[in-house]
């Protein structure tokens, strides 16, 4: 249980690191995906030379960063290499004591395919990654907010699947695996729908189209905005529109997850009630600072950090609420 509770904070920080490698446009700076080898980094001025030669060939370098120096592509390559090294190593943090428990068959009876469930999506969440990169490697000169989207939320479901896991077996041998309330379940699958949003807000660059709040500009939704044709297109591709849902689809998450808190109250849980309400008033706040900050780097790598310990609260107080769930369903 320990063992999962360190990876679920191992994510949270993959999550900053990945946050900072999109923020500083560093996640193209490695243009090729090797699982094994790529595990090495460039030793020689010659395997420097060689990397910086093929990020020369895409374009992001010769748009947008043509005239970069060595140097300038080794700040950018760090991110993205720290990014990529820190996957792997929470891969090993899994599946290690996974293959311990798993040979000393101590893992409890019902739990094998969800945890080995868990270990292929975190393989297939290396795979997203790539296939994420390589959206921006021949005619872009970024990534496809889209993929970006995929990549994050794969990410925390993998992170609340993990914590949930955790309780499950916490609250061993004393109660079955708890189960999703309704009320639970609309809260996280509004709370997933604004980080999917907030990540198409980050791919698209939507948070510098406007710097003000409560109003855009003058506005609460400006004049004069060209939308796209089809309408529906504007809600994945309109940086303006993207920014306007994003602003205020966080008032009815916060107030999903209030009800969350309130019956996790309720029911005694304080800790994950107080714990709600704090990271969802900070997260509102960070994401207004982030607008106000122009997209500041502290601020918004705190606004993603927040958003994944939002997460970790969510599934934390709906785990609580399902218990009673589990309990009743063993008793038929």
């Amino acid at each position: 249980m320990i063992w999962l509770f360190v990876v679920a904070a191992m994510i949270v920080a993959m999550v900053v690191i990945g946050g900072i490698t999109r923020l500083t446009e560093s996640g193209l700076s490695i243009t090729q995906w090797k699982p094994v080898s790529g595990t090495v980094p460039p030793l020689s001025d010659a395997d420097w030379a060689a990397e910086f030669e093929r990020y020369k060939q895409i374009p992001e370098y010769t748009q947008l960063n043509r005239g970069m120096t060595l140097d300038g592509f080794k700040a950018i390559f760090f991110w993205e290499y720290a990014h990529r090294l820190f996957g792997r190593i929470i891969g090993l943090a899994f599946a290690v004591p996974l293959l311990w428990f798993a040979v000393r068959r101590q893992i409890p009876r019902g739990y094998g395919g969800r945890l080995i469930a868990i270990l292929a999506l975190g393989g297939l969440q290396g795979a997203i990654g790539w296939w994420m990169v390589a959206s921006g490697l021949s005619v872009r000169t970024d990534v496809s907010h889209v993929r970006l989207a995929v990549h994050l939320m794969t990410a925390l479901f993998l992170l609340a699947g993990i914590v949930w896991t955790a309780l499950d077996l916490r609250s061993l041998p004393d109660a079955r695996p708890a189960r999703l309330t309704m009320l639970a379940g609309v809260a996280l699958a509004l709370l997933f729908a604004q980080i999917m949003f907030g990540a198409f807000t980050a791919g698209l660059d939507a948070g510098y189209a406007f710097a003000s709040w409560p109003l855009m500009g003058d506005a609460w939704f400006p004049a004069g905005v060209p939308l796209i044709d089809p309408l529906w297109r504007n809600v994945l591709d309109n940086a303006v529109v993207m920014q306007f849902i994003h602003r205020w689809l966080a008032f009815a998450v916060a107030a999903a997850l209030g009800l969350v808190a309130w019956r996790a109250w309720q029911r005694g849980a304080r800790r994950a009630a107080v714990a709600i309400a704090l990271l969802v008033t900070a997260q509102i706040a960070l994401g207004i600072a982030t607008l106000l900050s122009g997209v500041w780097l502290p601020i918004a790598v705190g606004h993603q950090a927040s958003a994944a310990l939002l997460l970790i609260a969510s599934t934390w107080a709906a785990h609580i609420l399902g218990q009673g769930l589990g309990r009743r369903a063993a008793a038929r």
